[in-house]
């Protein structure tokens, strides 16, 4: 597990932004092939559902692009190679001048990538080339709004607090701050892709679970403003893992923990969005037992999981 947000060093359902040091941008690692064969696969036989641009974006997707493959080449030598018009990585070879730079860079990097620009007052996705959605399809965001892209998140709903400290932050940034945050789901698929929403309603049953076919899926959410076209990138990488990898962690008793504190913290509305009402009761019982505490020693809230998934289920 690279990152563990439910350690307690990120909170569902805030904002959560920290500042990001430019230098861990993009974190490309062993299974970078693996992402990129999922990206090439997904590309080529659901381009519509991974892939969407509205005409004029172009220079903001050029200007990501070279900032991208000036980033690659700089900070990870031992990767990427740049030869012309095409990025060399590890025996792929990427041309950087195709029909679309989002979606050269994409194919770069494990990580999904957005455009946001501000078009009639409001922050809008113009452009994204995303194969690894969470519970979600860019059909339904591309296009609309910050506060259209958040009116189902319990919290976020335009007029919120919440909507508006996102809305001055994106005007505010700077383009040399770059920041991140992380969000956690739990999923019982543990396929990259998965854009059906893992939403229930606040009164489904409970269901069994098992470490192994349990996944925590984090994300990696960055954001940066461009310098010349003012648009914003955001860059999403999954990490996916078995709830059994956690028990191998030399301080999974603490994450356990903290993982089960972040669960009742959850309000009844908040554990239906992320899919966890019917799951909650038996995560908690499985962290319990990762975490060395006697089930009957830990207060059961109304069920309510959170899973996700692991980078080894192909996309079909």
């Amino acid at each position: 597990m690279n990152h563990t947000p439910f350690d307690g060093s990120s909170k569902p359902f805030t904002i959560g932004l920290t500042q990001l040091d430019p230098d861990r941008w993009i974190e490309p690692d062993e299974a970078l092939d693996f992402y990129l064969s999922e990206k090439e696969l997904l590309l080529s036989s659901r381009r519509d559902s991974v892939f969407a641009a509205e005409p004029g974006t172009e220079a903001a997707q050029q200007e990501m692009l070279w900032h991208l493959t000036e980033y690659l080449v700089r900070r990870y030598p031992h990767i990427y190679r740049r030869e012309g018009n095409r990025m060399v990585i590890a025996g792929r070879q990427v041309a950087l001048d195709g029909d679309a730079p989002i979606l050269a860079a994409g194919s770069l990097i494990q990580d999904d990538l957005a455009i946001l620009e501000l078009k009639e007052g409001a922050w809008r996705l113009t452009a994204a080339y995303v194969a690894f959605p969470s519970s979600w399809s860019l059909a339904e965001k591309f296009g609309r709004s910050m506060d259209e892209i958040h009116a189902p998140v319990p919290g976020f709903e335009a007029g919120t607090r919440n909507a508006e400290l996102i809305t001055r932050m994106f005007d505010r940034l700077s383009p040399d701050r770059f920041v991140e945050r992380f969000n956690w789901a739990v999923n019982v698929d543990g396929a990259l892709h998965l854009p059906k929403s893992k939403s229930e309603g606040i009164g489904t049953g409970a269901v069994a679970l098992t470490e192994d076919r349990t996944f925590i899926r984090v994300e990696r959410q960055t954001l940066r403003k461009l310098p010349q076209t003012g648009a914003i990138v955001f860059t999403i990488r999954i990490y996916s893992d078995p709830l059994a990898a956690l028990r191998r962690r030399s301080d999974a008793p603490a994450l356990a923990q903290s993982f089960i504190a972040q669960l009742h913290e959850l309000t009844l509305p908040q554990a239906a969005y992320k899919g966890l009402v019917s799951k909650r009761d038996a995560l908690v019982a499985a962290l319990a037992s990762i975490a060395g505490s006697a089930r009957s020693e830990i207060a059961v809230d109304p069920p309510a999981l959170y899973c996700d998934t692991k980078l080894c289920s192909r996309a079909d």
